[in-house]
């Protein structure tokens, strides 16, 4: 959608109260596409250390574009880390901050234990933002953010297109008997009676290549989180593994991460065959930590401690690969950290647009771009905040070197972590380093924000 005098045009965002500046010119504006896993461990992609995992597209990614060494998720379970990286707001202040809300919520369709909390009106999305700024918007796999005929399905927050689960413990099947259409049930006849013949990753590519498709000539914003590896571990081949020397659930794990892989690289050769290559960047990355290390096998956290549900790097610092031909240098590591709320704020930003609203998050363009974290760029020494309540309070939390982990059920204990001498989080200094903790102790108390759905044991009284 081609926009009248885009660099003098404003536009009020009245749901959002949101007002941007569209900077640029449609056609200097790159499509942007957000591929992300589901459970994928740090260490799985061959790019991150991996040995026995087949990732040959990921990690061609890596040698034509960035990897980062420190990206970090919005939380280490898959809905409050969606709610991040939809919302641009961490989990103290992001509207979804747990798979299952405590107090309030709707029930999950098809019943099922726990209540779900959408996204209401007043929640902005990077696909509103990006939409209202000409971008057509396509969603294809797993949301976990709004139950049907609720504020937060995907075509009310800034999504033209979806297809796929609204519900995430449905998503834990990869033969259901429907999926979700825009608003629409659609019934997969292939999957009726325990029949296996419609695979829901191999339905998320095709779509997503169609989209491509169809909408190669305008700006576009894709995201697309897979389910996989997600268990139930389910897949029709095992592809090169079949033959190895593994459990069932081992020889699985590997062949969905492959079946991603080689996913990745149908899309990036549509890329080149429409010619839109250079003119689109892609991220891949994953939505929380391992769920199995499988430290016998895949060693999936590597030298990180802990996985899925912790607050330890093992469960929030995420494999996250950059591509974007002739902008992004080839072959850059950068070490520079950043995390799921920056994404609205860097996609805003590669989209021309300035925003003016109160986000927790930065664009990181400028590290994208291979730059070193600079206090002109805005990226040195950030303060970068979680909380989580499954097994009793907790927050995190990172400033430079150091990583503070508070377990508040557990005496109100807070450990502290130098991450360039210990990334493995072996060693608690908090004894040695009593201001550190003290400055840490003061941001963490104005960090967050209470939730009526999520109360925390630190809410006023």
């Amino acid at each position: 959608m081609a926009l009248p005098n885009p660099k003098i045009l404003f536009v009020n965002l009245l749901f959002a109260g949101l007002f941007v500046l569209f900077a640029f010119s449609a056609d200097d504006r790159p499509n942007i596409i957000f591929i992300m896993a589901d459970d994928m461990g740090y260490a799985d992609p061959g790019a991150y250390g991996g040995k026995l995992i087949q990732t040959p597209n990921i990690d061609k990614m890596a040698a034509e574009g960035i990897r980062f060494t420190d990206c970090y998720v919005g939380a280490p379970v898959c809905a409050p880390s969606r709610s991040v990286l939809m919302t641009g707001l961490h989990s103290g202040h992001t509207r979804v901050r747990g798979n299952f809300g405590q107090k309030n919520g709707v029930p999950g369709i098809g019943g099922g234990r726990g209540l779900r909390v959408p996204l209401q009106e007043q929640d902005t999305t990077v696909a509103q933002v990006l939409q209202e700024a000409g971008y057509v918007t396509g969603m294809f796999g797993k949301w976990g953010l709004g139950e049907p005929n609720t504020t937060g399905v995907p075509s009310k927050k800034g999504f033209d297109h979806f297809f796929g689960f609204l519900n995430q413990r449905r998503a834990h099947t990869y033969f259901p008997e429907f999926l979700w259409l825009n608003d629409h049930k659609l019934d997969l006849p292939g999957n009726e009676d325990g029949k296996q013949q419609q695979y829901t990753h191999d339905l998320f590519t095709g779509h997503a290549l169609n989209f491509i498709r169809s909408h190669q000539d305008q700006p576009f914003f894709l995201y697309l989180p897979y389910c996989v590896p997600h268990d139930r571990y389910e897949i029709p081949d095992l592809g090169p593994y079949a033959d190895k020397d593994w459990s069932e659930n081992e020889k699985v794990y590997a062949a969905m991460i492959t079946r991603m892989d080689g996913s990745i690289g149908r899309i990036l050769d549509l890329l080149k065959e429409l010619e839109i290559d250079d003119n689109t960047i892609v991220f891949v990355c994953s939505d929380n930590g391992a769920a199995n290390r499988y430290d016998h096998l895949f060693q999936s956290s590597g030298e990180l401690r802990g996985r899925k549900r912790d607050l330890t790097e093992g469960g929030i610092r995420t494999p996250m690969v950059v591509r974007w031909p002739g902008v992004i240098p080839k072959g850059e590591v950068s070490d520079v950290p950043w995390m799921y709320a920056d994404f609205l704020a860097t996609a805003a930003d590669l989209a021309g647009i300035e925003m003016v609203i109160g986000t927790d998050g930065t664009s990181v363009v400028p590290a994208l771009l291979g730059q070193e974290a600079t206090e002109e760029n805005g990226l040195l020494d950030r303060f970068f905040y979680w909380e989580f309540y499954e097994g009793g309070f907790k927050q995190a939390a990172r400033q430079g070197k150091w990583k503070v982990i508070r377990y508040y059920d557990e005496g109100n204990v807070l450990q502290l972590y130098d991450l360039t001498r210990d990334v493995g989080e072996a060693n608690d200094v908090a004894s040695q380093f009593p201001e550190v903790v003290a400055d840490f102790e003061a941001k963490l108390a104005v960090s967050r924000k209470p939730s009526e759905e999520w109360p925390s044991p630190i809410d006023p009284k």
